[in-house]
Parts: C-alpha cells; structure tokens; sequence
C-alpha cells in the first residue's frame, strides 16, 4: 500500500498555476492549511504546490496519559497541531515538566540513551485533546524543496530552546512565590486572553504540574498559591484555569494586552 504523500500528485512546474489542491487522504492532513504560519514566506504557484505536496499522517489524543509519543518515529519530527501536551522528565526523586502546544515540533530523543550519562525516564500527558501530525521522511523531501517552510520549521526549535531558557531562570529565582508568579506569566504570553478582570489563563493545571514546571514540591506550591490567593495576584477559577491580576511581572500594565495577542498561537486550549 502507498503512504499518504505518494498518493499526492506530482506536480510539474507550468502546471502549477493550474493545479486545485485536492482533499487530503483519510488519516492525513495537509500541513500547510492545518499550520498556516508555516507558509508565511511562500506565495502564488509556490505556496499552491507546498500545500499539495506536504501531507502528513495525523495522530490524536484525548486527555490523559500518553505513552509512546516521545518514540515516534519521524525524519523531521512530530508537529503538534492542536491540544497541550506535558513532557516531564524523571530523574530519581525529581520531576521536571515542559509544556507544549501548537506549533511545536517534537523529535524523538529518548532520555534514557545509552550514551548518555544521567538516566532518566520521559513521560506525556494531554492536558487538553491533541492533534499531531507526523512529519516522516517523505514530508522532509518535500520540505527540502522549499527552504521557507525549513526555516519556519527550524524558528519553531529556537523558540521552544528561548521558552526553555525562560523556565530555567524561572526556576533559580528565589521564593516559590515568584516562580509560580512568573511561571504563570510566561505561559499567559502564549496562552493567556486579555478580560475586563485581568488575563485568562486557561490551561488547567494541577498543582503537581506547576511544581514539576518551577522545580518545587507539590505542597510548596500549593502553600504559594494560597498565598497569592489571599492577595489577589492569582486566582484558580471553578474550572481550574487561572485569572491573573495586577501587573505583568517585567511589564508595565499597558502592554499587557499588546503582548499577549502577540503570541503565535490561540487556539491551543478549548474554552
């Protein structure tokens, strides 16, 4: 049987103008049109045709524990196309967790390689139903042909390596208090929905996850929240997302609802 990119036609360059993309094939997706802002550097013929050609095979997950992502095997990668998902690594008695959402593009890098020398174990949970495609190697040949959507692709990696080193300087601050703090407001940048109240965060995250996101326990953290309960910073709504008041941390409160709609994607979590 053939993939889902070789029942794509073949497209030759003077028939491009004239080419209608088709539907994609049952169980795939074309790339472009479920990530738009991948195509942002192609027009005209170019863009028609990259759309054609890179189809890729979709995965989907409800809420909950999902093993065996991290193993996916994938030429370019894995690319989320909707839900939030939390990569957590288990090292000893430690946990520490990343989130990710559309956008992001995953490679499998197991964290017990044997070549390395700290053991640890990886381990995915959907916070919010997800939608993946697989970018295998035939979705790379095509991307080979059109170096824009590479380079949007490799943006993808230097973002989530910022958003990375962003958690990491998070977690050195001194205080609990302001880690969680400033945790929430690095996820509201990408996440979060201006509101007459203060910014919407609405990701539901449990007090175990917060922990593991700003390298502290989970009691720790709760005792924290508390705190910022009591003062109005923070608050967790009934369905267990967050609304968060006052001033941006690092931002006067004018920019507040420039940034935030800045962000590259909105849709990652169902209201």
């Amino acid at each position: 049987m053939s993939s889902i990119v070789e029942q794509t036609p073949r497209l030759s360059a003077p028939l491009v103008s004239r080419f209608r993309v088709p539907d994609p094939p049952t169980g795939g997706v074309r790339v472009l049109d479920a990530d738009p802002d991948l195509a942002a550097r192609l027009t005209g013929a170019r863009l028609r045709e990259a759309r054609a050609r890179l189809v890729a095979r979709v995965m989907q997950q409800s809420a909950g524990a999902w093993p065996g992502l991290e193993s996916q095997s994938a030429e370019l990668g894995v690319l989320v196309l909707e839900g939030v998902l939390v990569r957590e690594i288990l090292m000893e008695d430690t946990v520490s967790a990343e989130l990710l959402g559309a956008g992001d593009l995953l490679r499998a890098r197991p964290a017990d390689h044997p070549a390395r020398l700290l053991r640890s174990n990886v381990r995915w949970t959907v916070l919010s139903p997800a939608r993946v495609a697989v970018l295998g190697s035939r979705c790379a040949a095509v991307v080979a042909v059109y170096p824009e959507v590479h380079a949007a692709l490799l943006d993808r990696v230097a973002d989530r390596a910022e958003r990375l080193a962003i958690t990491q300087a998070i977690c050195q601050l001194n205080g609990v208090d302001r880690r969680v703090l400033h945790m929430l407001w690095h996820l509201a940048e990408r996440w979060g929905r201006v509101t007459a109240g203060g910014v919407v965060l609405p990701l539901p995250l449990p007090h175990r996850i917060l922990a593991s996101l700003v390298g502290a326990r989970r009691p720790t953290v709760s005792t924290a929240l508390a705190r910022l309960a009591s003062d109005g910073t923070v608050q967790r709504r009934a369905d267990g997302t967050w609304l968060l008041r006052g001033d941006p941390v690092g931002l006067p409160t004018a920019e507040t609802s420039r940034v935030v709609p800045f962000r590259r994607r909105t849709g990652s979590v169902i209201e």
